[in-house]
């Protein structure tokens, strides 16, 4: 297969990286082979089988894109970057208006496909907000827990302030359509 493959690219001007080129087994549901490459990373998703639900309520295995563990990594290390704790003269509004067309872009392109993944990363998003409300008020300091429940009530009021709260990913845990 894979030499077909190289023969008909080169016909067209083009050759395969050979350290790169691999083919990789759809394991899903109907295909329960073992094979020694059962994944692949494409555009910042890892395709590889996963846990699906069929439109009549069951569950089952497919072979299903989520964002990647290089993609979070990239992500954390921009949030990061961005040093919310120590914005303590912004107001909640101001990192609002700072960051949400990066936080959307992101769920524009990764919460396409499998959501999960993407929600489990931007809930580390509210704790960092938390954390800037410990710096921010004085009667939240070192009470992280009071911070989250603090910014879990202004979600409640304005469940739409940051991208990554329409999303889904509230500092309460509410689902995203509760409420």
């Amino acid at each position: 297969m894979r030499d077909a493959l190289a023969r008909r690219l080169a016909d067209v001007g083009l050759k395969l990286h050979p350290d790169k080129t691999r083919i990789v087994y759809c394991k899903d549901a109907d295909r329960r082979s073992s094979y020694e490459h059962t994944a692949f990373t494409f555009l910042g998703y890892t395709f590889r089988p996963r846990l699906a639900k069929s439109r009549h309520g069951h569950h089952f295995v497919s072979f299903l894109p989520a964002v990647s563990k290089d993609a979070v990594k990239a992500m954390s290390r921009e949030i990061r970057s961005w040093h919310l704790a120590r914005r303590s003269d912004k107001s909640l509004d101001d990192l609002a208006r700072m960051f949400n067309s990066i936080v959307q872009g992101w769920i524009n392109y990764y919460g396409r496909f499998y959501k999960s993944g993407l929600l489990y990363f931007l809930r580390r998003l509210n704790r960092q907000l938390a954390r800037w409300a410990c710096r921010k008020f004085k009667r939240l300091r070192r009470r992280e827990r009071r911070a989250m429940a603090w910014l879990a009530e202004v979600a409640r009021r304005a469940p739409r302030l940051f991208a990554h709260w329409g999303f889904g990913a509230r500092p309460d845990g509410w689902a995203m359509g509760a409420g």
